[in-house]
């Protein structure tokens, strides 16, 4: 059952400061915890199918759900160009920080599985992440999947103009930046171990062109030390949204929580 957008409490957080400072939108769904938080994909929003399917879920079972966008999506300041892995890593720490009962369950689709496994590394000693469900977890995507399939317009284009508009099949073309390349750097994780501290659980489909299923298969051979099991759906994309595949979803977050 969908749910509409005022059903949840909307709260603004400010992260950063000076010129960094953007407002960032949350919702959060009063409930029983620990928290479900959900981590948006590249250029999606907390309106989208998996997080609404997750807010339904909060609203019938009595549990906490909080989904919130980046900046540059959805209801949240800032422009979409100047957004970089770090700054979006602050946001999500921002919002678990000064929103969320801890610990809490990140749920992340896409980057926001990237997003998932930084933060959780980043509170392992905290022990503030209980567990941790993926759907076609996109980590290192800008150096492993973006990067290699570039152009030598869109090579040119980044080297000249610094930023290249990619096509997209959802939309018109959007802007990839020098600058969100270069930062990513800092935050790859598939060149050694991930070590998060928590049960992991991904979901991934085969047909998924965006996320290739072995991208998945790589992360979880580097997830050497947490309790990690791997869903392949054969027949499902990268969104993962038909019904049979949010109730995939929910059955995977109901076995963390």
């Amino acid at each position: 059952m969908a749910l509409r957008m005022d059903e949840a409490t909307l709260q603004t957080l400010t992260v950063g400061i000076g010129a960094e400072a953007r407002d960032i939108a949350v919702l959060r769904r009063e409930g029983t915890g620990p928290d479900v938080v959900f981590l948006i994909g590249f250029r999606s929003d907390m309106a989208g199918s998996k997080a609404t399917a997750l807010d339904a879920w909060g609203a019938e079972t009595g549990r906490a759900v909080v989904r919130f966008d980046y900046s540059g999506h959805g209801r949240s300041g800032g422009r979409f160009e100047d957004g970089t892995i770090g700054r979006w890593l602050e946001e999500a720490e921002a919002v678990v920080a000064r929103v969320c009962r801890k610990p809490v369950i990140l749920v992340g689709s896409s980057l926001g599985g990237w997003i998932a496994l930084l933060l959780a590394q980043k509170l392992k000693a905290e022990r503030a992440v209980a567990g941790l469900v993926l759907v076609a977890p996109a980590a290192d995507f800008t150096e492993r999947l973006m990067e290699p399939a570039f152009s030598d317009e869109a090579r040119a284009a980044l080297a000249r103009d610094g930023v290249y508009y990619r096509p997209s099949a959802y939309g018109d073309p959007y802007p990839i930046t020098r600058t969100l390349l270069e930062e990513s750097r800092a935050h790859l994780l598939l060149g050694g171990s991930i070590d998060v501290g928590c049960p992991v659980h991904i979901l991934q489909g085969v047909r998924d062109v965006d996320v290739p299923w072995g991208h998945a298969v790589e992360t979880v051979s580097r997830l050497a030390t947490d309790d990690v099991v791997l869903t392949l759906v054969k027949d499902g994309d990268h969104s993962l949204s038909r019904p049979q595949d949010l109730a995939r979803l929910i059955a995977a977050v109901e076995a963390v929580a």
